[in-house]
């Protein structure tokens, strides 16, 4: 069996290295795409070295633009290339990005059978173009798999219910792997000169907060209100907003990083203030609170016993938020039934 995975942003790579890494084992082949949907200069071999995975086989290059511009790119590139490069038996895809769901639609108009990992996640918010993106993938997708049943039961709610499996969250399992090997090889010193437990780690990327300039002010207004320092990553789409704002001095900012520096940042933060999705999930495996810059979450496990907090952009709700704290251990969600998710999707895949 061949499969072809698409990929096209940072977290996908981070989920397609665990699974990538259980399919060689099962003996099953994979050809990597990267659309090129994300292009930032640290889409560089030394990424994909920290992974442990070789470069795509293919990069489609397709760059930034509309979502109708940058999805029918891809969908044209990745129709060419199952017609004169590869003809896959499966086409595998992750999450819910534009490369998601274009990889979905070629799959279906080709009849080549289609796995969707992390299928069934809903924040029943279409304003999202994210929203959208999981909707139609998952009305495509042959194999969903499901890494929560909360996942599985919005399945259901919608009439799915063929080839849908409980694999458990292969984010879980980057996380665990990958945070091992940051605390060997990404010491905090080589980071920042902030001490361990002395700062703050924000995010800010999406476009329901990039893309509204008194939302964003709101936010890293308050960021400046916490009483300690905020690291600040910057996203490409958030750098150009910054350039024309005046930033409070306790927000620090620095280039994006690597995922085992992100890792070492959340496991000796106070706490995370994001409006990304996934890394929700890995703030509350690694035992940290984290407080969401948006108004829903897709993974509302990560709620439960205030380990993250709804806050969206209300000053008010985020120093709340902040000075609030979790009530008993981290939630535990995102275990495979069986070993991992990564060899769990594998085995089915290899077995049907």
């Amino acid at each position: 069996m061949t499969i072809l995975t698409v990929v096209g942003a940072r977290p996908q790579f981070i989920k397609a290295a665990v699974v990538s890494h259980a399919l060689k084992e099962a003996g099953l082949d994979e050809q990597l795409v990267h659309t090129g949907q994300h292009y930032d200069a640290d889409m560089s071999d030394v990424f994909f070295g920290e992974l442990g995975i070789p470069a795509p086989a293919y990069n489609l290059e397709v760059g930034s633009g509309s979502h109708a511009v940058q999805t029918g790119a891809m969908m044209t590139g990745l129709e060419q290339l199952i017609s004169d490069a590869v003809r896959p038996d499966m086409i595998m895809v992750y999450g819910d990005t534009n490369s998601t769901v274009a990889a979905a639609m070629v799959a279906a108009k080709a009849s080549i059978p289609l796995a969707h990992v992390e299928a069934g996640l809903r924040s029943f918010n279409r304003d999202m173009p994210e929203e959208i993106n999981r909707i139609v993938t998952d009305r495509l997708s042959d194999w969903l798999f499901c890494p929560t049943y909360t996942a599985m039961d919005h399945l259901a709610a919608e009439g799915m219910t063929e080839g849908v499996v409980l694999s458990g969250d292969v984010m879980l399992d980057a996380t665990r792997f990958f945070a091992a090997r940051a605390a060997e090889q990404r010491p905090l010193e080589s980071l920042t000169d902030l001490a361990s437990g002395s700062y703050h780690l924000a995010t800010v990327h999406r476009a329901e907060n990039t893309d509204d300039p008194e939302r964003l002010a709101a936010i890293f207004d308050t960021l400046g209100k916490l009483s300690a320092p905020v690291l600040l990553p910057l996203h490409p789409r958030t750098r150009k907003m910054v350039a024309t704002m005046d930033l409070p001095q306790s927000i620090r900012i620095m280039p994006p990083v690597s995922y085992l520096a992100m890792l070492t940042l959340i496991s000796n933060c106070r706490s995370v203030l994001t409006d990304s999705g996934g890394l929700q999930k890995e703030t509350v495996w690694l035992g940290k609170p984290c407080i969401t810059l948006r108004d829903e979450t897709e993974w509302t496990e990560t709620l439960q016993r205030g380990w993250n907090v709804l806050a969206g952009a209300s000053p008010k709700a985020i120093l709340d938020a902040v000075q609030s704290q979790p009530q008993g251990d981290p939630p535990a969600f995102g275990e495979a039934p069986e070993g991992t998710a990564s060899s769990m999707i594998a085995h089915t895949l290899k077995n049907g």
